[in-house]
């Protein structure tokens, strides 16, 4: 599959910091609907995957050449409050996108999680088995596992830590870490007992776009090369700003902050793009090159 002005792209849930690079990278080069339950731009139309019929009249005006699903609940702590929610979203918003792509003899893209396995390694391959842990985990391996067994031309493909979308969209770790920064704080607790791969957007989307151009299906993790703890991505972030003399970063275990993220989280989520180096589709860059590309989206701190 070839990429330009005549393919037809939808995008659910584009609204957050991924769907803003998915936008930016396929907009100008294909003819892209994008969707979200949080209509916070004006090229962004609405869409609720929980919806089958919503979506099925709307993938039916499209006729979409590729969906790619981004829609999910990922706050773990949410998923546990409200369970039902996260399922709707996560597991049957993948299967109704995943019925309307075979209806329509579109290409699937689902976005899942390294967090669908449970820390037993340190790292994961493409092949390893997952063992999901709360409800965010086991909804978007519910998701992965109906696409991989009902969609006939689908890629599953699995993020890490994700990073993007600048100080407006950035809801994750980074973004975090800045804004405290940015209030005056100069003391950072950061948890370093627990590993994982960050993930800039921008990659994300570039290597989406190979995928579908290969045609080679199926799964694949896609995280940044190298990896660590959110202890080493502070420290990195810190000094990026230039901080590094003036901010302390303590490196605290998960308990510090047991209370506030109390959902269960693997020890290790770190993953290597196994299957993407095999096939010569790997475009992601180390996540501290990465990192220092991304801090320019933010104002300095004096």
């Amino acid at each position: 599959m070839r990429i330009d002005q005549t393919t037809r792209i939808y995008v659910a849930g584009c609204g957050g910091m991924l769907g803003d690079a998915m936008y930016r990278h396929f907009a100008p080069i294909a003819d892209v609907r994008a969707t979200d339950i949080d209509v916070n731009e004006r090229w962004l139309g609405y869409g609720d995957v929980r919806d089958y019929g919503e979506m099925a009249r709307q993938i039916a005006d499209v006729r979409p050449h590729v969906i790619i699903n981004l829609a999910a609940m990922t706050d773990l702590e949410e998923c546990e409050r409200d369970a039902e929610c996260a399922w709707a979203t996560n597991a049957l918003g993948a299967e109704n996108l995943g019925l309307l792509a075979t209806k329509h003899n579109a290409t699937y893209v689902y976005v899942s999680t390294a967090g669908v396995f449970g820390g037993e390694n340190d790292v994961y391959t493409d092949d390893d088995t997952p063992n999901p842990l709360g409800s965010y985990a086991k909804s978007k391996y519910y998701g992965e596992c109906y696409v991989r067994q009902s969609v006939p031309r689908h890629f599953v493909v699995r993020a890490g830590w994700m990073m993007g979308g600048g100080p407006r969209k950035d809801k994750k770790f980074v973004n975090k870490i800045y804004q405290q920064l940015a209030a005056g704080k100069r003391t950072l607790h950061v948890v370093g007992d627990k590993l994982g791969s960050p993930t800039y957007t921008v990659d994300f989307a570039r290597g989406i776009h190979g995928l579908l151009e290969s045609e080679l299906y199926g799964l694949y993790n896609q995280v940044c090369g190298g990896g660590g703890s959110r202890y080493d991505v502070a420290v990195e972030l810190v000094r990026l700003l230039g901080l590094e003399r003036t901010v302390a970063v303590e490196k605290v275990s998960s308990e510090f902050f047991a209370r506030e993220y109390f959902a269960m989280r693997p020890a290790s989520e770190q993953l290597v793009n196994t299957k993407l180096d095999a096939r010569h589709l790997n475009v992601t860059r180390d996540w501290r090159v990465c990192l220092a590309e991304y801090v320019r989206c933010f104002p300095p701190i004096e």
